[in-house]
């Protein structure tokens, strides 16, 4: 994938006037944009031209962003940001749970989310680490940060960026209880933010590098703070 400045973004939403905007904002700041206005073309596109990352908005003729976003990620880990309304709380988990990167809610400001389109990009190449070590282990999983890769007893295991960016959080924190606000900004970068976002990265980081999701070895629960990690 590219580096951020010069990367390209493919924007999926019905809305001329607002992709319009939003791909303004995005070549301003050195992005190159392309645009799909339905589910069916945005997938087709994204799959064809593999871009370093897709804005795709949840409600779509077509195939919804949802559909798109799983299909998507069935074949490539390209990071997504979803643009979700207002009081869309159950689509927005449902988004992360497939494997959105990052949401922003209508309405938004396009230079809010051309910075979380910059610093998903940023995360994806391996620009936001909590460690300087190349490569970091525990619980049977081993991460190389700097060629931004994961696996688990040797198999290699698919992960997003924020994904990834958790993973090498705890990893280089072992032992350490975290609370989700901490997570959220130590990790996101959100000073203010919906917790449950780190909820759903959590249990998605669970199915993959635990044996039994439901019963965790490595990525435990601490009752009334957080999350750390046993190495």
């Amino acid at each position: 994938m590219s580096t951020e400045a010069g990367s390209r973004v493919l924007v999926v939403d019905d809305d001329p006037a607002l992709a319009d905007v939003v791909g303004r904002y995005l070549r301003r700041d050195g992005f190159e944009v392309s645009f799909a206005t339905d589910g069916i073309d945005g997938l087709k596109q994204a799959l064809a031209t593999l871009p370093d990352l897709v804005v795709l908005d949840l409600m779509l003729p077509g195939m919804d962003g949802l559909e798109v976003c799983r299909r998507l990620r069935q074949v490539a880990p390209i990071p997504i940001v979803m643009l979700t309304a207002l009081g869309e709380e159950s689509d927005r988990i449902a988004g992360l749970e497939i494997g959105a990167d990052d949401y922003v809610t209508k309405p938004f400001s396009p230079r809010e989310l051309a910075a979380r389109v910059r610093a998903v990009l940023r995360r994806s190449a391996g620009g936001v680490s909590a460690t300087s070590v190349r490569t970091l282990s525990g619980g049977g999983v081993e991460i190389d940060v700097v060629g931004h890769q994961a696996r688990r007893h040797g198999a290699e295991v698919q992960l997003t960026a924020k994904e990834f960016d958790l993973l090498v959080h705890f990893l280089a924190n072992p032992g350490r209880a975290f609370r989700r606000e901490e997570l959220l900004e130590e990790v996101w970068g959100w000073r203010f933010g919906d917790v449950s976002t780190v909820t759903v990265h959590v249990r998605r980081l669970r199915e993959k590098i635990e044996e039994d999701p439901s019963e965790p070895k490595y990525l435990l629960t601490v009752r009334g703070v957080g999350y750390r990690f046993e190495a």
